[in-house]
């Protein structure tokens, strides 16, 4: 082979190498990104993942904890003895917010309270003014939330409590009629030969108005559903992720 020849074929050589290398690096590359997109495409799916897990809402448990109807309309969920953390729930019967808190929270709320790790007070109130769509929005809320002092406590109450929650009507619509206020108190066990009497009057309407009015001011509260742990406003985002709540209250009872 001719001097030429032979420096012809090494330019080939090394030609071919050098598109083999390229090849190389270029399906490297190629691996590389595939790679980093499966962690970016598995990091996003994992934020969605813990998102999605921290809103999913607690299955309620087969016990709850006394309920107790205080004297001042606040309802008390709680083991005997357990005193702190305490998580208050400000809320209205008739406030679209509340009902999507309850259908969200609700169950985590009260399996804290059977299992020991909380003190739940609930404070229905009224927060709409008489003016709002010509009174009929507060003529509702306190409708319910007086039907609702009508009950004694227990079982009774929580569960005409989520009965007034689920038969919410609109803010526009009249709703919470007498006669369905007594049905679902009946439904959801409630046997006091008084209640029926208690609801039709609204004999507990004045106190619940005074009691709203002396929530909404001392509390300096600006709207509901509103949950307070110790006293402190717990995070509007953190009250809507169940497991969230959960951490929040099991941090404050260390």
């Amino acid at each position: 082979m001719g001097k030429a020849a032979r420096e012809q074929s090494a330019r080939d050589r090394i030609k071919a190498q050098r598109d083999e290398q390229r090849q190389k690096e270029r399906r490297k590359r190629a691996v590389t990104g595939a790679t980093v997109a499966v962690i970016a495409l598995a990091a996003i799916g994992a934020g969605w993942w813990f998102a999605a897990q921290s809103s999913r809402s607690e299955q309620v448990g087969a016990t709850l904890a006394p309920i107790t109807v205080a004297a001042d309309g606040s309802v008390v969920m709680a083991k005997p003895g357990v005193e702190k953390p305490v998580l208050e729930v400000f809320e209205d019967f008739q406030c679209p917010a509340c009902k999507a808190l309850e259908e969200t929270s609700g169950p985590t709320i009260r399996n804290l309270a059977a299992e020991g790790r909380a003190k739940v007070v609930y404070h229905p109130i009224t927060i709409f003014p008489q003016q709002t769509n010509k009174g009929i929005t507060r003529a509702n809320s306190v409708r319910a939330a007086a039907a609702s002092r009508c009950v004694p406590g227990g079982a009774p109450w929580i569960a005409f409590h989520d009965r007034l929650f689920k038969e919410q009507p609109s803010e526009t619509a009249e709703g919470f009629a007498i006669p369905d206020l007594i049905a679902w108190g009946k439904e959801a066990g409630v046997t006091d030969p008084g209640f029926a009497a208690c609801v039709t009057s609204q004999e507990k309407a004045a106190a619940h108005a005074e009691y709203s009015t002396k929530i909404m001011n001392g509390q300096k509260l600006t709207g509901t559903p509103t949950l307070k742990l110790d006293g402190t406003e717990v995070d509007i985002d953190v009250a809507f992720k169940p497991a969230d709540l959960r951490q929040t209250v099991l941090d404050a009872a260390k």
